[in-house]
């Protein structure tokens, strides 16, 4: 099993800044990518950014030039600094990674945390 446990989220103003972090911990034999997705209420699931394990980016159009994914790899962790947070960004952000996991025959995983909720408002 692979788990992954987010922490940052908050409340904060327009304009403002957060970071959230995602740890993933289990029987890891490599991670691929991971990644950032978000959910508002009443909408699909969306992706923010993802990173690969040679750090290799990729982010939605609403993310570009505001959010900035990066991740360790030797503490299997990614992060999502987010600035010039607008009152759209708000959403609960899931965690995602997805790559071979070694409990016994090595074989794929894909895993979601938990989510953590991100509220821009003044």
């Amino acid at each position: 099993q692979v788990q992954l446990v987010e922490s940052g989220g908050g409340l904060v103003q327009p304009g403002g800044s957060l970071t959230l972090s995602c740890a993933a911990s289990g029987s890891i034999f490599r991670i691929n990518t991971m990644g950032w997705y978000r959910q508002a209420p009443g909408k699909e699931r969306e992706l923010v950014a993802t990173i690969t394990s040679t750090a290799s980016t990729n982010y939605a159009d609403s993310a570009k030039g505001r959010f900035t994914i990066s991740r360790n790899n030797a503490k299997n962790t990614v992060y999502l600094q987010m600035n010039s947070l607008k009152p759209e960004d708000t959403a609960v952000y899931y965690c995602n990674a997805e790559g071979l996991r070694a409990s016994g025959l090595i074989g794929p995983f894909n895993a979601w945390g938990q989510g953590t909720q991100v509220t821009v408002s003044s």
